[in-house]
């Protein structure tokens, strides 16, 4: 059995609401997916999901951060 990284326990540390978390995590992972900007300088997932998770783990990627006015051209 292989445990998940990051875990769902560290990441409710971090952002307290999964519906929050599903919601900055696919926010940000659509920005790395266009823009490449990472903000750490190593990531264990491959996906961007993952490496948006990874970011929350660390505490460099909070809600107030993910707030900013990203609008998507979906969204518009």
């Amino acid at each position: 059995m292989t445990m998940l990284y990051p875990s769902i326990d560290s990441l409710k540390r971090q952002i307290d609401s999964k519906y929050t978390l599903v919601s900055i995590a696919s926010k940000r992972a659509r920005e790395l997916q266009e823009k490449n900007n990472p903000l750490l300088g190593d990531y264990e997932a491959e996906k961007f999901v993952g490496m948006a998770l990874e970011e929350v783990a660390e505490g460099v990627l909070t809600k107030e951060a993910a707030d900013a006015n990203v609008q998507y051209e979906d969204e518009m």
